[in-house]
């Protein structure tokens, strides 16, 4: 499904980074950057250009291939891997930030994933995460159609349970990023650091 989308010549999620990782990048000092599910490249460019070192992973050879076009028309560098978010292997304590922009998943598979996040951060490093809520399925603009995959504040307070929230808040929000993403949104944004810098 992922490949069928991204062979667009266009860029279907925009080639500007999230609003809300845009401001929560400020927060950020040049490290190691693990951006999940993150297609087309946009974030994880971004986030180069601020001087981080980024790996993009995601499941659509596709989308990462435009990745790749994107950095080099920004002239930056990312690493992309195709992997299967199900059974990929955070490194522990690998990683300065990690970044989940809506990063839609069966629960069981992101439960699973979130407490990877949290082993998979360096102490005093950042999980920063926008997601769409059930309450999005009202808007249609954007996101999947079943509320199963999506995020509530609750959920996130569980699965990471192990890290500091420094922000968290369920919001509705303009979210114009390309094609796929146009319209009035309900999300969830969240920003937590893991005890021990």
């Amino acid at each position: 499904m992922w490949d069928e989308r991204y062979q667009a010549e266009e860029f279907v999620y925009g080639t500007e980074p999230n609003a809300f990782l845009r401001e929560a990048g400020s927060q950020l000092t040049p490290g190691r950057v693990l951006c999940l599910a993150e297609g087309e490249g946009r974030n994880a460019v971004f986030l180069a250009e601020q001087g981080h070192t980024v790996t993009a992973v995601d499941a659509s050879a596709v989308g990462l291939k435009k990745a790749q076009r994107l950095a080099i028309e920004r002239g930056v560098q990312i690493r992309t891997e195709v992997a299967d978010l199900s059974v990929y292997k955070i490194e522990e304590e690998g990683w300065d930030t990690i970044v989940s922009i809506f990063c839609h998943l069966p629960k069981v598979i992101r439960t699973t994933l979130h407490k990877n996040i949290s082993k998979g951060l360096t102490p005093g490093g950042l999980f920063i995460l926008e997601a769409y809520t059930p309450a999005q399925l009202a808007f249609g603009t954007g996101g999947p159609p079943v509320k199963e995959l999506m995020l509530t504040l609750t959920e996130l307070r569980q699965d990471l349970a192990d890290l500091d929230l420094e922000h968290a808040l369920e919001t509705e929000r303009d979210v114009i990023e390309g094609s796929l993403h146009t319209g009035r949104g309900a999300v969830v944004q969240l920003i937590a650091r893991k005890p021990g810098a």
